[in-house]
């Protein structure tokens, strides 16, 4: 189990999101708690991706709130949510390709750090020889140091995840958010994967993981939520959702989750 620390980090109340006659959020109601992993599951269309990016400022719920560390944040930009300590990971790797490894990681950091609209990162990149050392740190964790001269274009698909995971954690954020971090990954490189959030699962930092791989989910969560039509339908500790017959019927027996 996790070491949460018994506080809320995240909150969504009644969030509802509707795209035309579509609601892909229908009063959704959600708790994390700060220092869990928190992993959501869900067949696809639940509404899973819509709350995450809810969550981030790409899209304003049409109605409810979204709480931040104790403040709301619905509303806000995705670079002002990003900077109050809040990083994602998307399903589809969002990296510079023709900019090398650590030029990536050394990127958000700035950002994150100076304002999204403050510099011009492309300019400053050979004067940050704090940011570099902060870069090299999370490369290192992430086994990525052997090729962080290398174009980002020219990296595996495991290794691009990899890779845009760094960028986020070198962010140091206080609330990571990971969609589908494994999704398209080879085997040997899931299981990587895995090592490596259960590697930051112990500096406490709070997660919430979106994935379809039951493998992953039940190897790194302390809570999960099953998310569908928009809204939770049974929530509890990985022993509990395995045990739940409507989740195993519905979901853990199928591909669907």
């Amino acid at each position: 189990m996790g070491t949460g620390t018994g506080k809320t980090v995240l909150k969504v109340e009644n969030v509802v999101k509707k795209f035309g006659g579509l609601r892909a959020l229908d009063n959704l109601n959600l708790t994390i708690e700060e220092g869990t992993v928190h992993a959501i599951i869900g067949p696809n269309g639940a509404g899973k991706s819509t709350m995450l990016n809810v969550c981030i400022g790409q899209l304003r719920p049409d109605e409810g709130t979204v709480t931040f560390d104790g403040n709301i944040i619905t509303g806000k930009l995705p670079h002002e949510i990003n900077q109050a300590g809040v990083s994602r990971v998307f399903q589809t790797p969002a990296i510079f390709e023709d900019l090398s490894i650590l030029q990536n990681v050394m990127i958000p950091a700035i950002a994150q750090r100076d304002g999204h609209y403050k510099f011009n990162p492309f300019q400053m990149l050979s004067k940050q020889d704090d940011i570099e050392e902060r870069a090299m740190k999370v490369l290192n964790q992430l086994a990525l140091t052997d090729v962080i001269h290398d174009h980002a274009g020219s990296m595996s698909r495991g290794n691009k995840r990899r890779l845009e995971l760094a960028m986020c954690l070198v962010q140091q954020p206080k609330l990571l958010l990971l969609d589908e971090p494994t999704a398209g990954m080879a085997r040997h490189d899931t299981n990587r994967t895995i090592d490596i959030l259960k590697q930051i699962k112990e500096t406490g930092m709070t997660k919430v993981i979106i994935e379809h791989d039951m493998h992953v989910v039940f190897s790194v969560a302390d809570r999960i939520s099953v998310l569908a039509r928009g809204h939770i339908i049974a929530e509890g500790t990985p022993d509990e959702i395995k045990g739940n017959p409507v989740v195993q019927e519905a979901y853990l027996g199928s591909d669907a989750v």
